[in-house]
């Protein structure tokens, strides 16, 4: 499709009344290899060849535009991310953050929020699989008011199967205990969690239907990383571990 016209008038011979004026026409096709010229009438109009070089120079525009915007969110995103795990690292998994700490978590969460491209996560494959919970300011499972051999020390996994709508929490070190949950879609990426199962130590299975019950949000999510925020206005941040992991069902 031709996109840019420039007019050029040439004497084809030495006594000719009238020159001729030629119009060199670039393509916007990514095939073309060559401009081309057609001759036109004296009486064309200019200001349509100066329209058509002023919406090819726009549709570039756009086109520049668009790839700038999208090479610098894509590069945005990668650098809140690695921001992010570096304010996280020491501060083993929120039990020692400081509330300046918690601030600066928080303010690079709600930048990493707001370039969020996965509008619809309850629909995305990136849900399925292991996470590993690497930050989180819930006290419920920090239990910084207890002496520290009796929190929860090692990791802590959470599986998630978006086609089955079920969850699994997995604590590690040292007291293994597990909870599996129903999800109940409330809109495209918030849901309402209800645990109906628990085993403790890994062992000693309980089944108590509707006893835990919660909400989750997801506001972030990418192949590595999910933020996500609790009806509490608790933060979670997990980054995952094994895409392939399947809560057992």
């Amino acid at each position: 499709m031709a996109v840019s016209c420039i007019t050029v008038t040439l004497p084809t011979r030495p006594n000719a009344h009238k020159p001729q004026q030629w119009c060199f026409t670039l393509s916007s096709s990514p095939n073309a290899t060559a401009i081309s010229a057609a001759q036109i009438s004296p009486s064309t109009n200019s200001f349509i060849v100066k329209a058509k070089i002023r919406d090819s120079l726009k549709w570039r525009t756009r086109v520049s535009s668009f790839m700038s915007g999208f090479f610098t969110k894509e590069k945005d995103i990668q650098t809140l991310k690695e921001e992010l795990h570096d304010t996280i690292k020491p501060l083993d998994r929120g039990a020692q953050a400081t509330a300046e700490d918690q601030d600066r978590v928080e303010q690079i969460a709600r930048k990493l929020e707001a370039l969020n491209k996965i509008k619809d996560p309850l629909k995305s494959n990136l849900l399925n699989g292991k996470w590993e919970l690497i930050y989180t300011t819930s006290q419920s499972i920090l239990q910084t008011q207890r002496p520290k051999f009796l929190r929860p020390n090692g990791k802590i996994y959470q599986g998630i199967n978006v086609d089955t709508l079920r969850a699994q929490n997995l604590e590690t070190w040292p007291f293994f205990n597990q909870a599996t949950a129903n999800l109940v879609p409330l809109n495209s990426r918030r849901v309402a969690v209800k645990f109906d199962s628990f085993k403790i130590a890994s062992l000693i299975p309980i089944k108590s239907r509707g006893s835990g019950r919660g909400q989750l949000e997801i506001t972030y999510l990418d192949e590595e990383l999910r933020i996500s925020r609790g009806n509490r206005e608790n933060l979670f941040i997990l980054k995952m571990v094994d895409p392939l992991y399947r809560v057992p069902l």
